[in-house]
């Protein structure tokens, strides 16, 4: 198709968003998936998932308190490796702010996005953030806001698996924040394709704010669940790092998006890790004779190096992490 060919001669890569733009009504050949990796758009398991409100911390004297968060943490970490938050502290202007922002930089023509890009993996910036005061602004704010309440989740998250709060606090205090910002377009034909394959995150943990659903989650029985949208919610997702933490009693989670024929999607993640060289291994207080580590240690950098090779594209990295037992 002409508008692919253009795009592909002039950047090296085919801009879904642009082709959308276009009015192409078609999936471009390389994003269409083999019918066995299609989403399902009639399957949709009749699960309630995990909302957790997180009013005890900021009011020790609630009805709720802050043990009972806590083991609302611990079953939605073991039965999902995924928890949505609510009442987490972070004003809604500030989430619409960012998401504004988000929605500016996507605005953009190709052009000008083009030339703040960079597909070196080891770059800790993909995208530049020098685009306006008002825009870095905007986005500052709220990555400085979501690293607090990471921290606050994590001392939740380690107090759940009988950890001290303050288990790593050092190593998560000096940890990595990556911030990413996808746009899915519209899509002619969503039950062709999708905007993110399945995969877990690396780090700890991933904040999620998404301007509409399209998130799914792969559950116990081999099942993709739809997330929905939560007014004024974020949500949490499990990675590699507490997988491997946890020696297994935690799962990093199974995630893909879908696309919509008619809306256009927006998310900011905010993945959370140790620095880029520190290795994570199983806490030693979870260890014991009868439970052994079963994992290896790795680093954020173990990671990058996976996902450069060509053995990204046999499986998932936590797999090659895992010891025979």
């Amino acid at each position: 198709m002409e508008a692919e060919k253009v795009l592909e001669s002039s950047y090296g890569f085919t801009s879904a968003m642009t082709l959308t733009e276009l009015g192409n009504p078609q999936v471009p050949q390389r994003y269409v998936l083999p019918l066995s990796e299609r989403p399902n758009p009639t399957l949709h398991p009749s699960i309630s998932l995990p909302i957790v409100d997180l009013s005890s911390l900021k009011h020790p004297s609630s009805s709720s308190p802050r043990s009972e968060t806590i083991n609302e943490i611990q079953r939605a970490c073991k039965e999902f490796g995924f928890f949505q938050v609510i009442n987490h502290g972070i004003l809604q202007c500030t989430m619409r702010d960012a998401m504004e922002a988000a929605t500016d930089f996507f605005d953009l023509p190709v052009e000008e996005k083009m030339i703040l890009m960079s597909e070196n993996v080891h770059e800790p910036v993909r995208y530049g953030t020098s685009l306006n005061h008002a825009t870095d602004k905007k986005m500052s704010k709220y990555a400085t806001e979501v690293e607090n309440l990471q921290k606050q989740l994590m001392e939740l998250v380690l107090e759940s698996l009988g950890l001290n709060s303050n288990y790593l606090v050092d190593d998560i205090d000096n940890g990595s924040q990556v911030m990413t910002v996808n746009c899915y377009p519209a899509c002619p034909e969503p039950e062709l394709t999708l905007g993110i394959p399945a995969h877990s995150d690396y780090g700890t943990l991933t904040i999620l704010h998404q301007s509409c659903s399209g998130l799914q989650l792969l559950d116990s029985n081999e099942n993709w669940v739809p997330v929905p949208l939560v007014e004024g919610a974020l949500i949490v997702l499990l990675g590699d790092q507490l997988e491997v933490m946890s020696n297994g009693h935690y799962k990093s989670v199974l995630h893909r998006v879908i696309v919509s024929s008619d809306t256009k999607r927006l998310s900011i993640a905010s993945l959370h890790s140790l620095a880029l060289n520190k290795k994570m291994a199983p806490a030693p207080e979870l260890l014991n004779e009868q439970n052994p580590a079963g994992y290896k240690e790795f680093s954020f950098r173990d990671f990058l190096d996976f996902i450069s090779s060509r053995d990204a594209l046999q499986g998932r990295f936590i797999d090659t992490l895992k010891k025979d037992r």
